[in-house]
C-alpha cells in the first residue's frame, strides 16, 4: 500500500486523451494503473488532429506533457498493441486477460530509421487515413509513444524477406515475436475506448469513395496538419490544385434513419474550426456550410458568432441530397429550407462531417459489464467498478473528455482504498 493509503490497480482500456487522463489522475492518487491500447502508440484520435477546439492550438503540446508524465510515472504500465480478451470477477476483484500482439521491434530501437531504408514493402498509411503510404516497418508519427518503430505483420513477409534485420545496427528487430497472454488482478476498470469514424462509402449519394474531391472531416484534419500527407497544405486531392471554394456537409450519415440516428454533438463546431484552417491558407476562398441545425452549446456560441462574421462563409440550412463530380469540380445539391429554393453549388472540395461511432467493449468477454444505450455508447451503474469515460460514453470534445476521465478516475479510486 502507498503512503497515501491507495492500493490495487486500475485497468484503463484505451490510450486516447480520456484513457491518458484517467491513468494519470489515478496514478497520482497512488493507484497502480495499466493502460491497454490496441494501436502501437498512445494518443488516440487527438494525436491525429491539427488543432484543438476552441483554442485552436496543436494537440502535440498537451499530449507531450501528458506522455512525459506517463513516461516518468512508476505507477503506470503501458501495453500497446494489446487487447483485453476477458474480464471476470466482481467490483474490487477482477481478473483481466490481455493479449499482447507482436510489435516485432524490441526496446533496443532508437528510431534511427535504417530499417525503413532496407524495407521493400509498402503499406497504406493508417495514421493518415490511407492518404499516402509507409513501409511495412514504420514509425506511426514523430510524436509517438513509445517512440519506437513497428512492423505491420499483415503485410510484412517476415523471415521470407528479413532485409530489415541486418540493416538495424542495434539488433532491435525480432521477426520471431509471438503473441503473449497476460492475466492481471485489478480493482476497477475504466473503458476509454473512444470512437471510430463511420465508413462514408455507405452514405448513398454523397460520393465518398467515388469522387476523389470528396473527403471526410477526419481526413481534413490530416490534410491541414504539418505532419500530414501534404505537409499541411489543404489542396484538391485529384490534382493538388489550390482551393478556391469548399463545401462542408453536416450530418453526413448522422441524424438519419437509414444510417445513424444520433447527433455526434461536436461536428458543427469541428467544421467551423476546419473552415478557419481553409481561411488561414486561402483568404479569398468561398466557404459553404450545409447544415440541419447548428449546435453550439455554452461558450461555443461565441465561436459560432465569430464564424458568422466571415463574409465569404455562407451558412445554408438544408440537408444535402446529392453530390456529383465532373472534371474535378464537385457539385452539391440541397434545398435551402429557409427560402424553399433548391441549391446547386459547385466547389473544388467537399468535406463530409461523418460523426462518431462508439467503439464500445469490442470483442471483450465479460461476466458483468457496462451496458449500451440505443446508439452504442456505454452506460454504467452508479456503484459499479466498471466505468466509462469520454467518447465511449457520449460524443464530446477534448475538454469534456478530460473532465469526464477525471471523474471516472475518482470513482475508480473508491475501489482502491484500504
Amino acid at each position: 500500500m502507498s503512503e497515501n493509503g491507495r492500493r490495487g490497480t486500475v485497468l484503463v482500456i484505451g490510450g486516447g486523451i480520456s484513457g491518458i487522463t484517467a491513468a494519470i489522475e489515478s496514478s497520482e492518487a497512488g493507484a497502480q494503473v495499466v493502460i491497454v491500447e490496441k494501436e502501437p502508440f498512445l494518443g488516440g484520435r487527438v494525436a491525429s488532429l491539427y488543432e484543438y477546439f476552441p483554442k485552436l492550438c496543436p494537440p502535440a503540446c498537451g499530449l507531450e506533457i501528458n506522455l512525459r508524465t506517463i513516461r516518468r510515472s512508476p505507477n503506470i504500465r503501458c501495453l500497446t498493441q494489446s487487447e483485453v480478451v476477458k474480464i471476470a470477477g466482481e467490483p474490487g476483484h477482477y481478473t483481466a486477460t490481455i493479449r499482447r500482439n507482436p510489435r516485432f521491434i524490441n526496446e533496443k530501437c532508437t528510431a534511427c530509421g535504417a530499417c525503413v531504408d532496407a524495407c521493400p514493402v509498402d503499406r497504406s498509411d493508417g495514421f493518415n487515413l490511407g492518404m499516402g503510404k509507409t513501409r511495412a516497418v514504420y514509425l506511426p508519427f514523430e510524436g509517438a509513444y513509445p517512440f519506437r518503430f513497428v512492423i505491420d505483420g499483415d503485410v510484412c513477409p517476415g523471415e521470407k524477406c528479413a532485409k530489415c534485420v541486418p540493416a538495424c545496427p542495434y539488433g532491435a528487430i525480432d521477426l520471431a515475436m509471438q503473441p503473449e497472454t497476460l492475466e492481471l488482478d485489478v480493482q476497477a476498470v475504466i473503458w476509454a475506448t473512444g470512437w471510430t469514424p463511420p465508413d462514408a462509402t455507405r452514405f448513398e449519394g454523397l460520393g465518398f469513395g467515388t469522387y476523389s474531391n470528396v473527403i471526410t472531416n477526419v481526413m481534413m484534419e490530416r490534410l491541414a496538419a504539418p505532419n500530414g500527407p501534404t505537409g499541411g497544405r489543404i489542396q484538391r486531392p485529384s490534382d493538388g490544385a489550390e482551393i478556391r471554394s469548399i463545401a462542408f456537409v453536416q450530418c453526413a450519415g448522422s441524424r438519419d434513419e437509414n444510417y445513424f440516428k444520433q447527433c455526434s454533438g461536436v461536428c458543427c463546431m469541428a467544421s467551423l474550426k476546419e473552415a478557419r484552417y481553409v481561411r488561414a491558407q486561402y483568404p479569398d476562398a468561398q466557404i459553404y456550410v450545409f447544415y440541419i441545425d447548428i449546435r453550439a452549446p455554452g461558450r461555443q456560441e461565441d465561436f459560432y458568432a465569430a464564424s458568422q462574421e466571415d463574409d465569404k462563409l455562407s451558412l445554408i440550412k438544408g440537408k444535402v441530397a446529392k453530390i456529383t463530380e465532373e472534371g474535378g469540380v464537385v457539385e452539391v445539391e440541397a434545398e435551402d429550407t429557409l427560402n424553399g429554393e433548391r441549391v446547386r453549388q459547385k466547389v473544388d472540395l467537399v468535406v463530409l462531417a461523418t460523426g462518431m461511432i462508439p467503439n464500445g467493449i469490442g470483442a471483450t468477454e465479460l461476466e458483468h459489464g457496462p451496458g449500451t444505450d440505443d446508439y452504442g455508447f456505454l452506460t454504467v451503474e452508479d456503484q459499479s467498478a466498471m466505468l466509462a469515460a469520454g467518447c465511449a460514453k457520449r460524443p464530446v470534445d477534448v475538454a469534456a473528455c478530460v473532465r469526464d476521465a477525471t471523474s471516472a478516475a475518482a470513482k475508480a479510486l473508491q475501489f482502491c482504498v484500504e
